[in-house]
C-alpha cells in the first residue's frame, strides 16, 4: 500500500506541474476558440441561438439607435478580433479590454431583460436565461486570463512537503506565500528598474574612465 500511495503521489505531482505550466495557456485557447466559433455564427441571420437577445440588449442600451443588424455584425466582429488574439496570443492587452467590454455586455440582459430570462415555471430561467448565465464561467475565465496578460502573472507551484513544515522549520502554507511573495518583488523590481544606458563613447566616455581610475588604484596594479 506505501509503494501504490507513493506512485500515486508520483503522477499527481507530475499532473501538477503540467496543470501549473499550461493550465492558463489552455484556458486561453479555449475561451478563445468559444468567442471565434460564437461570433462566426453570428454572421448568418437565424442560425446563433443568442441573436435575438444580441439584438434585445442593444436596442436598449443603444436607446434604439443602432439598428438590430448592424449590432449583430459589430458583436460578431468583435467576438470574433477577440478569440483571434487569444488564440494566436497577440495584442493581448487590448483584447483583455475588449473581452471585459464584451463580458459586460453579455452580462446586461440580466439586469436588463430579467423578466424574458426567468420567464420559466416558477420564475425558472429560461433556455436564453441559462445561455446567459453560463457566461459567469466566462467572467471567471477571463479574469484569471487577464491576470496571466498584465505584468507577466502566472501561477507558481508549491513543491510538496512530507511533513506539516518545510526543511527551514517554517510551515508550509507561510512558506509557499513567501515564495510568492518574492516571485511578485522580482516582478516588480523587473518593472520598476530601467535599464541601463549605452556607453556613451567619445570625451565623457574617456573622462569618466579617467575617473574610475583615479578613484579605484587597484584597478592599475
Amino acid at each position: 500500500m506505501a509503494s501504490l500511495g507513493g506512485a500515486l503521489m508520483q503522477i499527481e505531482n507530475r499532473l501538477h506541474a503540467v496543470l501549473v505550466h499550461h493550465s492558463i495557456a489552455l484556458l486561453r485557447v479555449a475561451v478563445g476558440a468559444v468567442f471565434l466559433g460564437f461570433g462566426v455564427l453570428k454572421f448568418f441571420p437565424g442560425v446563433s441561438p443568442a441573436e435575438d437577445l444580441v439584438m434585445w440588449t442593444t436596442d436598449i442600451l443603444t436607446f434604439g439607435l443602432v439598428p438590430g443588424g448592424v449590432a449583430i455584425v459589430a458583436v460578431a466582429t468583435l467576438e470574433c478580433f477577440i478569440g483571434v488574439c487569444l488564440l494566436a496570443k497577440r495584442w493581448m492587452r487590448l483584447a483583455v479590454w475588449l473581452l471585459a467590454i464584451q463580458l459586460i455586455g453579455i452580462l446586461a440582459p440580466l439586469v436588463l431583460l430579467t423578466g424574458r430570462l426567468f420567464s420559466g415555471p416558477g420564475d425558472a430561467p429560461t433556455l436564453a436565461g441559462q445561455y446567459v448565465l453560463k457566461d459567469i464561467v466566462l467572467v471567471a475565465a477571463g479574469m484569471v486570463i487577464a491576470a496571466g496578460a498584465f505584468r507577466g502573472g502566472r501561477l507558481v507551484r508549491d513543491e510538496p512537503q512530507l511533513q506539516d513544515e518545510s526543511p527551514s522549520g517554517e510551515p508550509a502554507s507561510l512558506e509557499a506565500s513567501r515564495k510568492l511573495q518574492t516571485v511578485l518583488e522580482c516582478d516588480q523590481r523587473a518593472i520598476a528598474i530601467p535599464a541601463p544606458a549605452a556607453t556613451r563613447r567619445g570625451r565623457f566616455g574617456r573622462s569618466a574612465r579617467r575617473a574610475s581610475y583615479s578613484t579605484n588604484p587597484s584597478s592599475l596594479r
